[in-house]
């Protein structure tokens, strides 16, 4: 990609996050961490997880 293209990239990108409506930036951004993984998970795997998991339920069932 030349730098021409690149800053026209940027350029429209920027332009159309300013258009956006303030609470519309907000909603989205708030969907972007709804749908990021959980903390245990994206450091740790699927292991430590589903132990986490496992043992809430537990706690639950007493």
């Amino acid at each position: 990609m030349k730098t021409n293209d690149y800053v026209k990239y940027l350029t429209q990108t920027v332009v159309q996050y300013i258009d956006q409506p303030k609470d519309e930036r907000k909603k989205l951004r708030q969907g972007k961490k709804e749908e990021r993984a959980d903390f245990l998970y994206r450091w740790f795997g699927i292991i430590p997880y589903a132990l986490m998991l496992n043992f809430k339920r537990k706690e639950e069932r007493e």
